[in-house]
């Protein structure tokens, strides 16, 4: 994909990088123009990942409040200062499945912690930062799960929701910083985390929104690297649901 949209110069972290959603962002901005970093707790997959791309590398786990500290100071080591912050790395892979009655503690615990608390936490460490810049942009990964209530998931769809209504609290408080807080919230796209959907899901959620065809990541960049840009200063405390116009999925059995 060729954007239009320039990033030059900007320096942009970009959580969760090593593969799916955060890998196709970081290829986009970088050649866009910008300074990018990718950050993930998949060390290998995320140092061969920013080798090919030709980014930086810092390793992340979300789930620990040193790491994130120690992740963001590597990054302003190297570059500088930051300008914008991808909060894309969250517990996706395999959530779905379990009714709520079934999903187990720890399993709700660690999905908030990483999704939630992680996003926050992540975000923390960057306003200083981003303050510096005068026009600095977080851009949080939600999901349309989150608009519409999917079932059997109902952590994620949770931890997701409360990403949307941080972005808006976010975006209130840091606005006196000139920073641009807004989410992103897509549907149901073909990375390596949505294998485990059934095909049958999978046909159901396509015919269930105005374009016909699956959602790929290269769907999301776009919106992505606009929100990064300085086209969108003015624009904060947002969720653009991108899932092809599909607002309410109906699923026939609370089952599926």
């Amino acid at each position: 994909m060729t954007s239009p949209i320039f990033l030059t110069g900007k320096r942009i972290l970009v959580t969760g990088g090593a593969r799916g959603l955060g890998h196709t962002f970081v290829k986009n901005m970088v050649g866009a123009g910008a300074k990018v970093a990718l950050a993930d707790i998949l060390v290998k997959d995320g140092q061969a990942a920013a080798r090919d791309i030709g980014a930086s590398f810092f390793e992340l786990d979300l789930g620990q409040p040193e790491s994130i500290e120690t992740c963001m100071g590597q990054f302003i080591d190297e570059f500088g200062g930051l300008d914008g912050l991808v909060n894309n790395g969250a517990i996706a892979t395999a959530v779905g499945g379990l009714n709520m009655t079934e999903i187990e503690i720890d399993q709700w615990d660690k999905v908030m912690t990483v999704n939630v608390r992680g996003t926050w936490l992540m975000s923390r460490a960057a306003v200083p930062h981003l303050a510096e810049t005068g026009n600095g942009k977080i851009v949080n990964l939600a999901s349309d799960t989150a608009l519409w209530g999917a079932p059997n998931l109902m952590h994620y769809v949770a931890s997701k929701g409360a990403v949307i209504s941080m972005t808006r609290s976010m975006a209130r408080e840091l606005g006196a910083d000139g920073i641009a807080v807004n989410s992103i919230a897509p549907g149901l796209t073909a990375v390596k985390a949505t294998d485990y959907v059934p095909k049958e899901r999978k046909r159901r959620y396509v015919e269930g929104r105005p374009f016909k065809r699956t959602q790929m990541p290269e769907d999301l960049t776009g919106a992505i690297m606009f929100l990064m840009s300085d086209a969108a200063d003015f624009i904060t405390g947002q969720c653009l649901p991108i899932n092809g116009g599909c607002l309410l999925y109906t699923s026939p059995s609370p089952r599926d």
